[in-house]
């Protein structure tokens, strides 16, 4: 298997590290804020879960309309027509600035209405500045997007790494001098880890912007990025991908956000060892979700360029990949299940409902991976449909109702929750992998009879 797949595993490797630092610093300002604001208590703690998992929904509506923009790059990259590629990021430009305006009102204004999901009022209280703050970020969050899909797209993923290690960085620091009063500032509490995040967003975005723009390398990419004219059907083209990729996401995480709601109708500190277990949960993921645009970049060049035999190669070394990735990191949970929760509380109580709950996403690790990286794969094919809709069957019709009806109706608690969030991830892993095999090997025998 090493020697069949070994060039792959190089190509994908090369081209999905820089990608999973870069997706893992979406997640690692939300554990830096959890992680800041955890130990001056379980309310703010609670507070910043909340707002967190409010935003993720909409982020995740942003990273997926951006990313119709990755797989277009890649196919045109793939048949080499550079020019178009520029015209191409700037349509995803003008979407990504009207729907960031729009959903950064929508979340500011929606902040006001944090009490009608009944969570306890000392948490409400906390998170409605925290998600104020979040939504003006959202912003210049999708400048920083739109460029950091077009030059992945084209296979240069290293400098959005880079500017998402700074980024991160600089929201440590501010959020720690604002959250406890550091050097002279005042002490602001879960309102300074807001103010963190806000500032790290809004240098991302000018780095991404001016990074794209004035680097050499991408010149004759953006030959048609100048041109005044307006084309409804590459507005369409990008949204037609766009849009199902955003409710990929959605439906995947509005579930798992709809259960820190669940969980707050059933405590406090069940809801922060929730975000405790989720946030880790996250950075798995996103890990994961680093190979599987990758992935899609990859099989969208070889789409592009009709080459079927190499582009399930590819496909089938990342998954690979990810299997083994996601193996490590289900022990690791295992293992450290009392140990990691550590790093965001002192709480026993927490401590002990957390570690249960790692020990159930040590088991959804590899179905979570599988299911990431079949979506990437898809994508790059512009397999899009299909796919929203097994995520709608596995998180809304099996996943959500399963954790509502093991939690609460029967009573298990946030772990009954979580078991039924595993039946969903479960269902689209297999599904997507079905859905993999039947489109790449249909296509493969055509070329195979073809060549015959």
């Amino acid at each position: 298997m090493w020697t069949k797949y070994r060039s792959y595993y190089k190509d994908n490797f090369r081209l999905a590290y820089p990608v999973v630092i870069s997706q893992l610093g979406h997640t690692l300002v939300a554990l830096s804020d959890t992680i800041i604001i955890g130990h001056t208590g379980d309310v703010p703690l609670a507070a910043v879960a909340l707002g967190n998992s409010l935003f993720s929904i909409m982020m995740v509506m942003g990273i997926g309309i951006s990313y119709g923009l990755t797989p277009l790059i890649a196919q045109e990259h793939g048949r080499g027509n550079k020019g178009i590629c520029g015209y191409l990021l700037r349509h995803s430009l003008l979407i990504n600035l009207v729907l960031g305006l729009l959903l950064s009102s929508v979340i500011v204004a929606g902040s006001h209405y944090l009490h009608l999901l009944k969570q306890e009022e000392e948490v409400t209280v906390r998170a409605v500045p925290f998600l104020q703050l979040l939504g003006l970020s959202f912003f210049p969050l999708m400048i920083f997007l739109t460029f950091k899909q077009f030059a992945e797209g084209l296979g240069f993923t290293r400098q959005a790494m880079n500017i998402s290690i700074i980024g991160n960085v600089i929201n440590i620091l501010v959020g720690i001098t604002l959250v406890y009063g550091l050097f002279g500032a005042p002490k602001m509490g879960v309102t300074g880890v807001g103010i963190g995040t806000l500032t790290d967003r809004v240098l991302m975005a000018v780095a991404m912007t001016w990074y794209v723009l004035k680097s050499p390398r991408f010149r004759e990419y953006l030959t048609e990025f100048w041109r005044k004219q307006v084309s409804t059907g590459t507005i369409a083209k990008l949204l037609g991908i766009g849009m199902p990729v955003a409710l990929q996401y959605l439906f995947e995480i509005s579930a798992f956000s709809s259960a820190i709601i669940m969980a707050g109708w059933i405590g406090a500190r069940e809801q922060a060892a929730h975000q405790i277990a989720i946030n880790l949960a996250s950075i798995t993921y996103m890990m994961a979700s680093g190979i599987s645009a990758a992935a899609g970049i990859k099989s969208g060049n070889h789409f592009g360029a009709r080459q079927w035999k190499e582009l399930r190669s590819s496909a089938i070394a990342s998954y690979h990949m990810v299997l083994i990735l996601m193996g490590a990191t289900a022990l690791i949970f295992m293992l450290g299940c009392r140990v990691l929760p550590l790093m965001y509380i002192s709480d026993p109580a927490v401590i002990d409902i957390a570690s249960g709950l790692l020990i159930i996403a040590a088991f959804f690790q590899l179905f979570d991976g599988a299911q990431v990286v079949g979506l990437g794969i898809l994508r790059g094919l512009g397999d899009v449909k299909v796919p929203t809709i097994i995520t709608l069957l596995a998180y809304w019709v099996l996943g959500l109702p399963g954790a509502y009806f093991l939690g609460i109706y029967l009573n298990w608690g946030i772990q009954g929750i979580w078991w039924g969030l595993l039946i969903g991830l479960l269902t689209a892993s297999v599904l997507l992998f079905f859905r993999f095999q039947n489109r790449t090997k249909e296509n493969w025998l055509k070329m195979s009879s073809s060549i015959a």
